[in-house]
């Protein structure tokens, strides 16, 4: 007998029908001897609603009651399918993060899981129960209703799988594995039988859609075992897992990109020691992430600062910018939404020379310029003009034989 955590996303959720389907496959992998415990998402849909309704009220929702309101649509879905198991003969018990309950810290939108009792859910499995809880919430130390972010299902699955030791997590989605780069933009894009949890961690920062990003660290911290298959057929999917010597001989494993990143340029600022500490302070107070990083060669004394934010944080950074480049005493802040930053991935990259050059000689060929470049010891990313981003997809996945 084998503990299997499943996850299912808000598209395998989307509708009675689909979660009926939902709840034959849990039924299926349960009457093979199994003990289950199904982490779902809110129906598709239901959370951007959400999020409508609170963007009308405010610019600025309060952040704490921002996170009681999206963290609503899971609680319908973990309802009905109890609800649904509960009809087919089968003990099905539905939990709410607050009730496990799934602690986090207080960083409402993007709240951290801290810590998981297993205490009340083994107690249920013993008694043979099928445990349905609510992904992407949890609660703070205060009592406060939290969420993990876009994707934090995820997060909540992988998390309760190395809480509760379980053999496997399979993460039921809308695409049957993890492919070279998006099917929908390169039709020659092939599935990924084994990835690292390096290079998934890599695919997952810099845009590919199948995985949030720290349930892939949290994956990797405690090795579990995440296979991403489809909820629509019963094909093999991909196994997340710990990287091995024919992953190494891979020179690139697929390739990336995200639309939702902006470019913010902070014009002829003084060119002395702390000034880019004094720019991107304020930004991590206010808990923005920054990614990419540019700064120009200084002239006169001045230099010009560039960098990236996440899409969903452009206004408050904005906002911010603006102050602290009036406070240093730069020119302007410029920025520009219609940008992609596009990214090849692989651990072959340690240990191969002349991928850059390769990178950069594709995208030349097609009169693509190259903005902003960050590398590490297995990616690469450049950013690009929005109009080019599907095209620089198929160049690249091209350019590294990804097809054949």
């Amino acid at each position: 007998m084998a503990l299997v955590v499943q996850k299912y996303g808000g598209t395998s959720m989307g509708s009675i029908e689909r979660i009926r389907n939902v709840a034959k496959r849990v039924a299926k992998t349960y009457d093979a001897g199994n003990d289950m415990v199904v982490v779902v998402s809110a129906m598709s849909g239901e959370t951007n609603k959400l999020v409508a309704l609170a963007n009308e009220l405010s610019e600025f929702p309060d952040a704490r009651e921002y996170d009681v309101l999206v963290a609503a649509g899971e609680q319908v879905s973990i309802a009905l399918l109890a609800m649904c198991l509960k009809s087919m003969g089968y003990k099905a018990k539905s939990y709410l993060g607050f009730q496990i309950p799934i602690m986090t810290d207080s960083s409402y939108s993007k709240a951290r899981i801290e810590e998981i009792p297993d205490n009340k859910v083994r107690a249920d499995i013993k008694e043979g129960t099928i445990i349905i809880v609510a992904g992407f919430q949890g609660v703070d130390a205060s009592g406060s209703i939290t969420t993990l972010g876009r994707g934090g299902s995820d997060t909540s699955a992988v998390a309760m799988a190395a809480a509760l030791k379980a053999d496997v997590c399979e993460i039921f989605t809308d695409v049957d594995g993890v492919y070279t780069t998006d099917p929908n933009i390169c039709k020659d894009a092939k599935k990924i039988e084994r990835i690292s949890y390096e290079e998934m961690l890599e695919l997952a920062s810099l845009g590919a859609k199948v995985l949030q990003i720290r349930s892939v660290e949290f994956a990797m911290k405690y090795n579990v075992d995440v296979h991403v298959r489809s909820s629509f057929n019963e094909n093999l999917g991909t196994m997340v897992t710990k990287e091995d010597k024919e992953m190494e001989a891979v020179l690139v494993s697929g390739i990336a990109y995200a639309k939702d990143e902006v470019k913010i340029a902070v014009m002829q600022v003084p060119d002395r020691p702390g000034i880019a500490a004094k720019i991107l302070s304020p930004l991590s107070e206010a808990n923005i992430s920054v990614d990419m990083i540019v700064q120009n060669v200084s002239e006169d004394g001045l230099t010009d600062f560039t960098f990236t934010v996440p899409q969903a944080d452009f206004k408050k950074a904005l906002s911010i910018t603006k102050e602290t480049a009036e406070a240093v005493d730069a020119k302007e802040v410029l920025c520009d939404e219609n940008v992609t930053k596009v990214s090849i991935v692989g651990l072959g990259m340690r240990s191969h020379a002349g991928v850059a050059t390769k990178m950069f000689t594709a995208l030349a060929a097609e009169g693509i310029n190259i903005q902003m470049i960050s590398t590490s010891e297995i990616k690469i990313s450049v950013v690009v003009d929005a109009k080019y981003t599907e095209l620089a997809v198929r160049v690249l996945h091209d350019a590294f034989g990804l097809s054949k």
